[in-house]
């Protein structure tokens, strides 16, 4: 039996969800009234000298990217004072970090700088999507510091875990248990219970399908912040959120996937060298898998959507032929509302105006068809291949990318 392919997403880019800088968490936990340390944005070393003054030392000078281990890269340190501030604020801006497992590399353009913490005590919490539960799942541990991977793997009775209720949440009492059975120490329950309720109430007021506290810590002051912020947002929620666009941080993104995004395509990049482009997203998946039975490794998922008009095909194969690593394409068109016909005279314009020489395997079956084939084999463009089935159009564009 052939696996499935999943269309994996890059730390890197923003196809389906939009995570959050870990300075955009704070703020939006500030919004919501999450305990969280002062810091400044910066962009600049300058800015992060004067926020740095501002704040007064210690302060953490944190590099901004989408990717955890930062501190174990370089890209967290601590400033006594200004020349501190300056060095380290230099030494992060633009450099590189790499994920825990080989991710990236995240070119550092920006800075949180926050003022210091004297840290007692380090918790885990986090609320998360489980979208077999089709609810919020709230995690709690004491073990905070480490990757909850490794939590779940050396000690996973130290995970508490509660489902939330969609239309109640949770309350403080449930909340309380929860530190309790984590085993959270008796002088901050109160406050970990009361963070516990405010999570799952962000969580749900700002379409979030992460978020991720860690290290949630005891001061020495006996209060408990929120030291990390890990956000993620459902980006199918964004037309309730506009303020979130601003947001939007293109600097790490992905060429294809921001150059799709303009063009209102629905594309996922993948590590293969077959482009391909189909019409729904079932069939788009049911293509993915037949290219991998064939042998092949598609370079991305390309969804032109119901009713795709020729200046949308065009669109498509400006975003697959940008991609340097694609060595030929699969159109598997099957028409419904989308009319073959005006398929085929968008893949017939856009080889003619961008001069692709690729090979390109086309697959078209539904309404109009026929006229679509024979407008492809009148334009007599000797890198255009036709096949009657998804399997045979599969087979063939394999072969062609391998030669």
């Amino acid at each position: 039996m052939v696996g499935l392919v999943v269309p994996k997403t890059r730390d890197k880019s923003r196809p389906k969800h939009m995570d959050l800088l870990e300075y955009q968490g704070k703020e939006l936990f500030a919004r919501h009234g999450l305990p969280v340390p002062d810091g400044a944005h910066a962009a600049t070393i300058d800015e992060a000298v004067a926020a740095a003054d501002g704040l007064g030392y210690p302060v953490a000078v944190k590099a901004q990217v989408l990717i955890g281990g930062r501190g174990k890269a370089g890209g967290i340190k601590i400033a006594a004072d200004a020349d501190r501030a300056d060095d380290h604020a230099g030494d992060i801006i633009g450099m590189d970090i790499f994920g825990p497992h080989g991710e990236g590399p995240f070119k550092v353009h920006e800075l949180w700088v926050e003022a210091g913490s004297d840290i007692v005590s380090e918790f885990y919490a986090s609320v998360i999507l489980d979208r077999s539960a089709k609810k919020l799942l709230l995690i709690l541990s004491r073990m905070g510091g480490m990757d909850v991977e490794a939590i779940a793997e050396s000690d996973p009775d130290a995970l508490v875990k509660q489902h939330v209720d969609p239309l109640n949440g949770i309350d403080l009492e449930a909340a309380k248990a929860m530190t309790v059975k984590a085993e959270i120490p008796e002088a901050a329950r109160d406050q970990v219970a009361a963070i516990l309720v405010q999570l799952v109430d962000v969580a749900q007021a700002e379409d979030a399908t992460l978020i991720e506290i860690n290290p949630l810590i005891v001061n020495a002051a006996g209060e408990v912040v929120a030291l990390d912020s890990k956000t993620t947002i459902d980006d199918n929620s964004l037309y309730r959120h506009p303020e979130y666009e601003e947001l939007s941080d293109d600097a790490d993104q992905d060429p294809q996937e921001k150059m799709a995004k303009e063009k209102g395509l629905t594309y996922v990049k993948l590590d293969g060298d077959i482009g391909i482009l189909g019409n729904g997203a079932g069939l788009c998946m049911s293509t993915l898998d037949v290219v991998a039975q064939a042998g092949g490794a598609p370079a991305n998922f390309l969804d032109a959507g119901g009713g795709s008009k020729a200046d949308a095909v065009i669109a498509a194969l400006e975003v697959i032929t940008s991609d340097t690593k694609v060595k030929a394409i699969l159109f598997n068109i099957f028409g419904g509302i989308t009319r073959c016909d005006e398929v085929a005279k968008g893949i017939i314009e856009a080889v003619s105006q961008m001069g692709i020489t690729m090979p390109i395997v086309v697959r078209l079956d539904g309404t109009n068809s026929v006229e679509g084939l024979r407008l492809l084999a009148e334009a007599g463009l000797d890198n255009l291949h036709n096949e009657a089935t998804m399997l045979g159009a599969a087979k063939r564009v394999v072969e062609l990318a391998a030669e």
